[in-house]
């Protein structure tokens, strides 16, 4: 069920507002997520608003460049970010959410990211979203960031 929630990062610079559905919780266990300790919504643009920190944001991208990784320059959190699985989504780390017992978040969703393409091909096999081929994920965050408050 799509809920309205807000989040943001350590020390309050940055602050998003998001469509989410805890029922979707997802684990990747990719590096990067792993050592993170993300667990993943995923939310489509328009259901994600930043709220402010956009000045506050650094982005981390690596491998083919198509994930954005951004996160607070300050206190180093990663509240959300543009997944290369899907680049014209975003994935709200659950972790970051207001009033959320994040000890007791249960992910019901598994993707084997260590084993990316193999992932990738059984997601999409099994009907997941499939994004159009010219999508890269910088786009999908700068219009984010375009639409950010501040």
């Amino acid at each position: 069920m799509l809920e309205t929630r807000e989040g943001g990062c350590h020390c309050g610079r940055i602050r998003f507002r998001a469509k989410v559905d805890l029922e979707i919780l997802s684990q990747c266990s990719c590096s990067i997520c792993t050592k993170k300790g993300i667990l993943h919504l995923l939310v489509s643009p328009a259901d994600f608003e930043l709220l402010s920190g956009k000045d506050t944001l650094t982005v981390y991208t690596f491998g083919t460049g198509v994930a954005q990784h951004p996160f607070c320059s300050h206190c180093g959190m990663h509240v959300f970010y543009v997944p290369r699985s899907q680049p014209d989504k975003v994935i709200v780390n659950a972790r970051s959410l207001d009033d959320i017992d994040g000890p007791g978040l249960q992910p019901k969703r598994f993707f084997d990211g260590r084993h990316w393409e193999q992932a990738q091909r059984k997601r999409i096999s099994d009907g997941g979203h499939v994004s159009a081929p010219d999508v890269r994920g910088a786009e999908t965050l700068r219009n984010i960031l375009d639409r950010a408050r501040g």
